[in-house]
């Protein structure tokens, strides 16, 4: 979690400037500083490389999160980008209730190790969620 926070941070303040579209979804679209997340991949193959992590970056779309930048991958292979983390799912609850969520999680019908914390804007608004996680084995 630490070095996906830093690699964000380093871009500078979270913010949600006006819509992009992902997947074929429209989407608010998510910044770091002047650095779009929407559909960029870099800082989280970055921490997958330093790490071996799964990590993402979720915008708060309506009461959804949606997956804007991932390298969590579908069982065809793809980037599951577009994706909603699971709105009945302890994480969701936790960051509802301006917490964070550290521990199992099932994202896309496979066990993880994961962890969830609030991304906020300068206000102190939720307007996503970070996410790293690991793969668990059988």
């Amino acid at each position: 979690m630490a070095s996906l926070k830093s690699k964000t941070e380093k871009l500078g303040a979270a913010k949600i400037e006006g819509e992009d579209m992902v997947v074929g979804k429209s989407v608010p679209a998510l910044y770091f500083g002047t650095k779009k997340m929407n559909n960029n991949y870099a800082v989280v193959d970055e921490v997958k490389n330093e790490v071996s992590s799964t990590a993402t970056l979720f915008v708060k779309s309506g009461e959804d999160f949606v997956r804007v930048a991932t390298n969590v991958q579908k069982d065809d292979g793809s980037r599951a980008i577009g994706t909603v983390l699971d709105p009945q799912g302890k994480a969701v609850a936790a960051i509802r209730s301006d917490k964070s969520y550290y521990g199992e999680a099932n994202i896309l019908g496979k066990p993880y190790v994961t962890g969830y914390e609030p991304i906020r804007d300068l206000s102190g608004k939720v307007i996503g969620i970070y996410y790293v996680g690991y793969a668990k084995t059988q």
